[in-house]
């Protein structure tokens, strides 16, 4: 049986219910559509510690530590210290998710960049790289990350992108990575898939964002990371190369960004 092309879900959520159930199956899924890693994002500090668990147990999870942007607000007193703590562990590839959320309005705005600021300087003191989430805060977000800057390069990713070109642009020029998720299948999409195109392929990342967004043809339904293919699929057609070609392009950058041995 010819082996098939590996792909990495470079986002998804696995400690959320609808998932967490259903663990084994959906890695079994992983395994019968390509699907060779995935990271699995924090959001709170228990959804933190739920991911590094769940890379401790199962070599194909990686996992990611952060408190949402949407989660500030209920953050305790020493939650940010449990992270920066947790974010040392070798399981922990990437900082996050982070960024700014206008869309919900749980949290202040400046509670969000107070927080924002402080994954940026831990992805710098430990030299692993950030996840933005950017929903309804793109010039918000820009300013923050134009600050950090200031800096250096920038190691991190725009989660899930669903951006203007410009925000894409800077992004780019400042060093980051761009990550199409299946809101890239959405057939109204044209030009998101547009933008997607001039990227380039050094910078490409594919994500589910699951059990959130899932791609045509389950949109509305739960999302899996073995969904991810298509994602996959439909980003070679923009990009119009082969399906094979985005699946190496894509598994060597998240092995690269991320540091995970291939």
């Amino acid at each position: 049986m010819q082996a098939l092309p590996p792909l990495i879900d470079s986002h998804a959520h696995f400690d959320e219910p609808s998932l967490a159930g259903e663990l084994n199956q959906l890695l079994g899924n992983c395994r019968e559509n390509g699907v060779i890693g995935v990271l699995t994002i924090g959001t709170t500090v228990e959804s933190s510690r739920a991911s590094i668990e769940l890379a401790r147990k199962h070599a194909e999870i990686h996992a990611a530590v952060g408190i949402h942007p949407n989660y500030v607000s209920q953050a305790g007193p020493s939650d940010w210290d449990q992270i920066t703590k947790l974010a040392e562990d070798d399981l922990v590839k990437a900082v996050g998710e982070t960024g700014l959320d206008r869309y919900w309005k749980e949290t202040p705005i400046e509670d969000q960049i107070d927080y924002f600021r402080r994954h940026l300087e831990l992805s710098r003191a430990l030299g692993k790289p950030f996840i933005v989430h950017c929903r309804d805060a793109e010039d918000d977000v820009l300013a923050v990350l134009e600050e950090d800057a200031k800096q250096g390069p920038l190691n991190g990713v725009m989660h899930s992108f669903c951006g203007s070109a410009e925000t894409a642009r800077r992004c780019l020029d400042w060093g980051m990575m761009i990550s199409f998720s299946g809101m890239l299948t959405f057939k109204r999409n044209i030009e998101l898939r547009e933008l997607a195109a001039t990227v380039p392929h050094d910078r490409l990342l594919v994500e589910t964002d699951a059990p959130y967004l899932a791609p045509m043809p389950y949109r509305g339904k739960r999302n899996q990371p073995a969904y991810v293919k298509h994602t996959a699929e439909v980003l070679a057609e923009t990009l119009g190369v082969s399906y094979n070609d985005v699946c190496e392009l894509t598994t060597a950058n998240a092995r690269r960004f991320l540091k995970i041995d291939g």
